[in-house]
């Protein structure tokens, strides 16, 4: 597909003795024209972001140039284009948040980067839907390419990472708890079932009815889920009581929530004495209504968990640390992910697709050079 290229600066003459210059580049030749998915106004995504063609700026003593190879297409990075989201970036902007690139040229002034190195953006709003990015070289963090495949490696840094704080970060889980959570076909939902299973934590896991409903029970228990119930046996007392039979008269001492509602009441009533219920969606766009006396007399606490701010309040070490974690476990095939595919060329068939209802797995853009 051949896009529409404003006209490009004579600059582009120029760039290749400034590339030359100012960065390591494996002695290859670098690219001088991007394709990016920019909007300008806050809006319908289907409607205000537009692929174009765009020069590529010279890369600084203390910038990078990346090549990206596959970024995801998650509700954040939606609803931020949309204008919804708690994060507006300056426009225009490049949409995508979260991606893996390889590094093509490192600046003079870089330390810790190599060309060929993989990388990941280092906080939000970085714009991953792109072929090419220059940028500083702290926006980004390495991360190891051995052993993991490309598709986790461009989904690791928002669903496995939020799943793995809320684990750690509001009680101290012990093997044998059981947790409870809804949205659990959601790529956070399947993460906290695969780190649940490393951790020996049984889990209730609680999922809308559909067609395939049975498939997708069985998806669940392959990655190590206990029980997989529907948000109607959630709410009805005799298919609750026969679920937890299996606990042994175990309750939860963790609750996530992403879908809010009479979904996060039912689960709010399910915890044990003195535990947490922790919201990091509203999916039903409900909000989140939990029986006074779970507050009062079973003294249940209401959280709340979102990515950014965690990352905004944490040190980079911390992050790193968490990330190695989970590299770790896809490494050592303890870890893994459903996905949907989709080349760059085709983003209007790829947003159609991650828009969908009952998706197959999260659709991830694939980039060729």
């Amino acid at each position: 597909m051949r896009l529409p290229l404003p006209l490009l600066s004579v600059r582009l003459s120029l760039s290749a003795r400034a590339f030359s210059a100012a960065a390591a580049t494996g002695g290859r030749p670098l690219p001088k024209v991007n394709v990016v998915a920019r909007y300008e106004k806050f809006g319908p995504v289907d409607s205000v972001v537009k692929l174009r063609e765009e020069p590529i700026e010279e890369v600084k003593p203390h910038q990078v140039m990346l090549q990206f190879m596959a970024a995801p297409i998650n509700p954040a990075d939606i609803n931020m284009i949309e204008g919804s989201y708690s994060i507006q970036p300056p426009l225009p902007a490049i949409g995508g948040n979260e991606g893996v690139a390889r590094v093509l040229a490192v600046g003079s002034d870089v330390k810790g980067l190599q060309v060929d190195d993989w990388v990941i953006p280092a906080s939000p709003g970085f714009g991953t839907w792109r072929k090419y990015a220059v940028c500083d070289g702290e926006d980004v963090d390495p991360i190891p390419r051995e052993g993991v495949p490309l598709e986790l490696a461009a989904t690791i840094s928002v669903n496995p990472c939020s799943a793995y704080r809320m684990l750690h970060d509001y009680i101290e889980l012990k093997p044998g708890d059981l947790l409870v959570q809804n949205g659990a076909n959601s790529s956070v939902g399947m993460a906290v079932i695969q780190l649940c299973k490393h951790m020996g934590v049984q889990t209730l896991n609680v999922v809308r009815d559909r067609p395939n409903l049975s498939d997708l029970k069985a998806r669940l228990e392959s990655l190590g889920a206990t029980v997989v119930i529907t948000e109607e046996e959630l709410a009805n007392t005799r298919s609750l009581a026969e679920a937890m039979e299996t606990f042994k008269g175990a309750k939860p001492v963790l609750g996530l929530n992403c879908v809010g509602g009479n979904s996060a009441a039912d689960i709010a009533r399910l915890l044990k004495d003195g535990s947490s219920m922790v919201t990091y969606g509203g999916m039903s766009r409900k909000p989140v209504c939990v029986p006074t006396g779970r507050l009062i007399f079973n003294d249940v606490s209401l959280r709340g968990f979102w990515l950014s701010r965690w990352t905004e309040t944490h040190g980079k070490a911390e992050r790193r640390a968490m990330i190695k974690d989970l590299m770790d476990l896809i490494r050592e095939k303890e870890f893994k992910t459903f996905v949907q595919l989709k080349p760059f060329e085709e983003f209007t068939e790829a947003l159609a697709m991650a828009r969908a209802g009952f998706k197959e797995g999260k659709v991830v853009l694939t980039y060729t050079p």
